[in-house]
């Protein structure tokens, strides 16, 4: 089942549950989904956005809710806090399983050798690789430097 189906199917239990909090996340996932397809229209692509961009909408939800939870927290707003770390289990429940550290470092030596990278200056495409087979399972923030040391 591709995840925009997964993400309807969800909403219409939520709804029989009752589950407030859990609705209104999934109403926030919904509409970004849509907002996407939106733009994806007026482009040309008339079938939207598809899994591969659906994951990246939900990684970046993901990582901006854990921002707004340390933000929170700094603040001594732990309600909210909490809050958001409610929404992110929600959010996951769709994202594919994040690579371990020893499946992370795998997959940044299989796309260097995939890409035959010599320097620093193939650095975009290690990237480029490893975001197109991995969003949502890693955290390219991490990754970046990994990458840079492994090319250095």
């Amino acid at each position: 089942m591709e995840l925009r189906a997964k993400v309807s199917a969800a909403l219409k239990q939520a709804m029989k549950d009752k589950a407030a909090d859990r609705l209104s996340t999934l109403r926030l996932i919904n509409a970004a989904i849509k907002d996407k397809d939106i733009a994806a229209r007026a482009e040309g692509n008339d079938d939207g956005v598809g899994d591969g961009e659906v994951r990246a909408i939900l990684g970046k939800m993901s990582k901006q809710r854990i921002e707004s939870a340390r933000a929170y927290e700094e603040g001594g707003r732990l309600d909210l806090a909490d809050a958001e770390r409610a929404e992110i289990k929600v959010i996951e429940e769709f994202l594919p399983q994040q690579l371990s550290e020893k499946e992370a470092e795998a997959a940044v030596d299989a796309a260097v050798a995939e890409v035959g990278a010599q320097s620093i200056r193939d650095m975009g495409k290690v990237m480029g690789l490893l975001k197109s087979k991995y969003t949502g399972q890693m955290d390219f923030g991490t990754v970046g430097p990994k990458v840079k040391a492994r090319l250095s």
